[in-house]
């Protein structure tokens, strides 16, 4: 056979299998949406879970201000989870049923994103009469907590039992956040770097681990 010839025919399909596979890309591409994680407003969260006041909000649903006390006896508001992807749980340290489960998970989730300063994590005591500031630490030490990503709070009761069902919507109990009140979910709740509500997950459960942590690691790609 003809060097050229043979040149000559072997170029054309060189171009076409070429433009073939950037056509076959091109169409994957627009049939495969890129993946973006809801963004949870009032309306979008189960009923139960949402005061009757709010439910109707449909859009602009942000984490409210808060101010609570960590392990260190340190003062944290939103300026420490400023322009910060954080994962919020409800918890309370002489808890033995689910909340071991949970903090153990988000100590897993710590490791993982240790390294990450955009990621940190926040904890609140349901029973923050009973969990001083000592008793936090020496629970904070016990579970390996790195003060930097991790802040284990206690503050006031009606101000947490508020964040826990006006800002977060993190439980299903009505209360008013007195003496009798009382709180207790698995839910884990990630908040984007504009304080929007972007996934609720079962601390207590091993795939919704795993599905938390690759949003986390969505969320860091936007």
């Amino acid at each position: 056979m003809d060097l050229k010839f043979f040149k000559k025919s072997i170029t054309p399909l060189i171009i076409m299998g070429l433009f073939s596979i950037i056509m076959i890309f091109a169409i994957y591409t627009l049939l495969t949406p890129e993946k973006k994680l809801p963004i949870y407003n009032p309306a979008d969260v189960n009923p139960k879970l949402v005061d009757e006041n709010l439910i109707h909000i449909r859009r602009n649903h942000n984490i409210a201000d808060f101010k609570l006390i960590n392990q260190n006896g340190d003062t944290i508001t939103q300026k420490d989870y400023e322009n910060t992807i954080y994962v919020a749980d409800f918890f309370f340290t002489r808890c033995t049923t689910i909340c071991p489960i949970m903090t153990n998970n988000i100590g897993k989730l710590q490791e993982v994103f240790k390294e990450n300063n955009d990621v940190k994590f926040l904890s609140m005591s349901v029973t923050p009469e009973m969990d001083s500031v000592p008793v936090l630490k020496t629970y904070a030490i016990q579970k390996g907590v790195i003060d930097a990503k991790w802040n284990i709070t206690t503050g006031s009761k009606k101000h947490i039992y508020e964040l826990a069902r006006k800002s977060y919507f993190a439980v299903l109990e009505e209360g008013d956040g007195g003496l009798q009140d009382f709180i207790h979910t698995e839910n884990f709740i990630l908040v984007d770097k504009k304080k929007r509500i972007r996934g609720y997950y079962d601390g207590t459960d091993n795939e919704d681990m795993a599905r938390l942590r690759d949003d986390i690691i969505l969320l860091l790609e936007e």
